[in-house]
């Protein structure tokens, strides 16, 4: 469907907010993937980061089928959990959370297990894919905060320096590459709650399944939006492009922001291929001159209402 590239951003900033505009206050949703991070120092997984450093996640096969596996797994993080914790919303996530709180953005469905619309101050956001913050017990299903677990695992692994990693090498969910001899020295701890396990961070693993009332939630507020935008993601993966075809058979309007192709370009009707950061900066800036969308008349209120809990894991 897409006949042009845009990659001027006076043209891009100019065709997003034409978008938001027609489809009205509080109609938009945006579809966000790993590019809405790169800016804030997370690597992205098939965009320009992503292919300096490229990473092979494990699977929830391999996760749950053996303690080595869960070994692995957690002293990789363990080490780069540090990076995540620390990272900072970029000014993308903030202007992102300003179109929200102007009454323009309807819903973000994240890609992302970083937790950074949320620190950026938005509140209507839906973790497709879980997120890093917790951890949840396979066995009695309690969920606890990742930095519970952190303590307990550094008291555990006291001959590991968790600083021992540069950043260049960090992947997109946290994992690292590190020494064998680190990683067979490590020391795994059992659920704090039932003395059992095996813990698993509180995010879908590769092979693994969106719960199905998550993806329904998802389903519902992309059929009631009037546009579907696409914040940094190449669409890869099943579990995100399914929305932009939903979209597309409903006849919903998509835009499709991302450096690099996408999945979802032949169904988008608007691709831009600038920085976020810039991009969305200077969209919000535009729509926030033209007047707050709650003053404008939204409705957004019946539809909140009718779409019930908001930002669920």
């Amino acid at each position: 469907m897409v006949t042009e590239v845009i990659d001027d951003l006076d043209d891009g900033v100019n065709r997003l907010v034409e978008a938001m505009t027609a489809a009205g206050p509080g109609r938009t949703v945006a579809l966000g993937g790993a590019g809405m991070s790169t800016e804030s120092g997370i690597p992205d997984y098939r965009g320009p980061t992503g292919r300096a450093n490229p990473a092979t996640p494990m699977t929830v096969q391999d996760f749950l089928g053996s303690d080595q596996a869960r070994q692995r797994y957690w002293a990789r993080s363990f080490i780069g959990w540090r990076r995540i914790a620390s990272a900072r919303p970029n000014r993308g996530h903030f202007a992102v959370a300003q179109l929200e709180r102007g009454g323009w953005l309807d819903h973000v469905i994240t890609q992302n297990v970083d937790g950074l619309h949320q620190q950026a101050g938005a509140e209507r956001v839906e973790e497709l894919h879980g997120g890093l913050n917790r951890v949840i017990c396979m066995s009695c299903r309690t969920v606890s905060p990742r930095d519970a677990l952190d303590r307990r695992l550094q008291a555990a692994n006291l001959h590991i320096s968790p600083g021992s990693v540069a950043d260049d090498v960090i992947k997109p969910d946290g994992d690292v590459d590190i020494d064998d001899g680190v990683i067979d020295s490590f020391q795994v701890v059992d659920c704090a709650a039932c003395g059992s396990g095996p813990l698993k961070p509180d995010v879908i693993f590769f092979g693994e399944n969106v719960p199905p009332e998550r993806v329904s939630f998802c389903y519902s507020l992309v059929e009631r939006s009037k546009l579907l935008v696409v914040l940094g993601s190449s669409l890869t993966v099943a579990s995100g492009f399914r929305f932009v075809r939903r979209a597309a058979d409903r006849g919903i309007p998509i835009v499709i922001a991302n450096q690099g192709p996408t999945r979802g370009d032949p169904y988008a009707t608007t691709k831009i291929e600038l920085p976020l950061g810039q991009l969305l900066e200077a969209a919000g800036a535009e729509l926030a001159d033209a007047g707050d969308a709650e003053r404008l008349g939204s409705g957004r209120g019946g539809l909140e209402c009718s779409l019930g809990t908001v930002g669920r894991a």
